[in-house]
């Protein structure tokens, strides 16, 4: 070695020492994703041109210039993306995975209607494990496809929810619904509780998964299950997920038979006193919204679904102006949405708080895009691990293309993102520090198979309904 170092030309053997000397010093890395840009979502909501990630084991290591990061990571592996931007995850603060083979069964209808002359019948006839499974396995798969890493969802069998969940490589927080009366994996809603509890013991510790209480509403819940279910929830120590104040009935209703609103029934029964996901929230007064503040709830905001059954418009703005963290959620898909593309929802978040307050600066595309990200994680109680890309968060991101028609040119990336980039523009999604799609492609599902199986559960469907 003496002798290599000997015969080198004195300029050569100071680059070879400088060289080493940087190897040295480089710290190591699994993963080193760079772009154009890098849209972090921090406290800063920094923006970084030619921008990169570091990534090592489930975290992030780094985020910077892609020459600070390229000096201070030595990687196993590089994915480079010039003409796309990297970006948090997004995260769906309301979904019915498995209703995917729902999809289009029942639609133009009002939300009553809907449930109980169409949605519950074919689900009392067709909802098994395997069919939950299969949902969600199709969910999974058209949401990591359009840039979704985390949802939150309410449904039944929730425990195959999670399976396919983290067959997918995905994160959720996963909700077992309890009603009142019989449901297809409880007979009664002690059956319901229990089924929970034992979910939430199995996944309590899941690095992917978040198991959670899931009492449908105040109008399909005794008040003595609503309890049951907070208190549940506080034993483990994880959220509970509910509807509330959907729609102009349901706020109606609560008042002419209990003598106040939703919001104040579940304040009154000690519903909201721990985390809470509250789906739509569309007919919050300002009393509504000062309890909700006071107890941290958050709330998931479903544009789509919303307009899709004329529910009305949520007041994203007061609600946000309160400080109340506001999520961005598909609901669906069988009906009140008909699908899991949280960008579009961005965009018509966007777009109707403008047309109905008359603002057209009400909810910038900065403001939308933190919905679908950190203000989101923060409806999920998740903003400690995800949300941005910040060092020592979990790995969630997804890299969007820049290089489509649609998608030129570019003034400002955050507008970009909302009013012109689309679900189908992404092209790779990381959740905890792994790849699961990749050039648009999934790396953990079946596709084909998959999709044959959703041919096979619709014609079953269909069947049952005739």
């Amino acid at each position: 070695m003496r002798r290599f170092w000997n015969n080198l030309p004195l300029p050569s053997a100071a680059f070879c020492l400088l060289f080493c000397a940087f190897w040295l010093r480089a710290e190591p890395a699994d993963w080193i994703y760079s772009a154009r840009y890098v849209v972090t979502m921090d406290a800063q909501h920094r923006l970084i041109d030619d921008g990169a990630v570091a990534i090592r084991g489930e975290s992030i290591v780094g985020v910077g210039t892609r020459a600070e990061i390229n000096r201070q990571f030595q990687a196993a592996h590089r994915l480079d993306r010039p003409e796309a931007l990297i970006m948090p995850g997004l995260i769906n603060t309301h979904t019915h995975a498995a209703m995917s083979l729902l999809r289009g069964v029942a639609d133009d209808l009002r939300l009553q209607d809907w449930l109980e002359k169409y949605i519950f019948p074919a689900e009392a006839k067709n909802v098994t494990p395997d069919f939950v499974l299969w949902g969600t396995r199709l969910a999974c798969l058209e949401m990591m496809l359009s840039g979704t890493t985390t949802f939150v969802d309410m449904y039944y069998f929730e425990g195959r929810v999670a399976q396919a969940t983290k067959e997918a490589g995905m994160r959720g927080v996963l909700g077992e619904t309890i009603l009142r009366f019989k449901s297809p994996d409880s007979p009664t809603p002690k059956d319901a509780l229990q089924y929970t509890e034992t979910f939430i013991q199995q996944y309590k510790n899941d690095p992917l998964i978040v198991p959670a209480p899931a009492p449908h509403a105040i109008f399909t819940n005794e008040d003595g299950d609503l309890r049951a279910a907070r208190k549940l929830a506080d034993k483990y120590g994880v959220p509970v997920i509910i509807h509330l104040s959907e729609t102009k009935v349901e706020n109606e209703d609560a008042l002419r038979t209990r003598g106040m609103s939703p919001t104040r029934l579940l304040d009154t029964l000690g519903v909201l006193d721990g985390p809470t996901i509250a789906a739509h929230g569309v007919w919050l007064d300002d009393a509504d919204m000062k309890i909700l503040k006071a107890h941290g709830t958050g709330i998931a905001h479903c544009p789509s679904s919303n307009m899709k059954l004329a529910s009305g418009v949520a007041p994203v703005m007061k609600l946000l102006g309160l400080g109340i963290p506001v999520g961005l959620g598909t609901d669906g898909p069988a009906g009140s949405n008909n699908d899991f593309d949280l960008m579009e929802d961005m965009n018509l978040a966007a777009d109707l708080q403008k047309v109905t307050t008359g603002d057209p600066t009400a909810l910038n595309a900065e403001q939308a895009i933190a919905m679908a990200t950190i203000v989101g994680a923060r409806v999920a109680g998740l903003e400690k691990q995800i949300g941005s890309l910040e060092t020592g968060k979990r790995a969630d991101l997804v890299t969007l293309r820049l290089d489509r028609p649609h998608a030129a040119p570019l003034y400002n990336v955050y507008s970009q993102i909302v009013y012109a980039l689309k679900g189908s523009d992404v092209e790779d999604v990381v959740v905890n520090g792994k790849p699961i799609v990749r050039a648009g492609r999934s790396l953990t599902l079946d596709e084909k198979l998959i999709l044959a199986k959703a041919k096979e559960y619709g014609t079953k469907v269909a069947a049952s309904l005739k």
